[in-house]
């Protein structure tokens, strides 16, 4: 299952990379791609419950790299 997420206020492609790197090592999360262009984050696991109990550690680790970023989640 994919789930897209906004990631709006991203400053850099690098900031970017770093989000998509951490995230992508999250227990349970199978694949993570950030598109710094679209400022959004593609994130697969593998329910939709599984994604609700990660959602407290990918929100996390995104702020941890970029503090100020907003997210929403589509």
């Amino acid at each position: 299952m994919k789930k897209k997420i906004r990631l709006g206020g991203l400053c850099c492609a690098n900031c970017a990379a770093k989000i998509e790197d951490k995230v992508s090592r999250v227990d349970g999360v199978d694949a993570c791609n950030v598109n710094f262009i679209t400022e959004k984050m593609i994130v697969e696991v593998e329910s939709q419950e599984l994604f609700e109990s990660l959602k407290p550690a990918i929100e996390k680790l995104i702020l941890k790299v970029e503090p100020d970023v907003e997210i929403a989640y589509l």
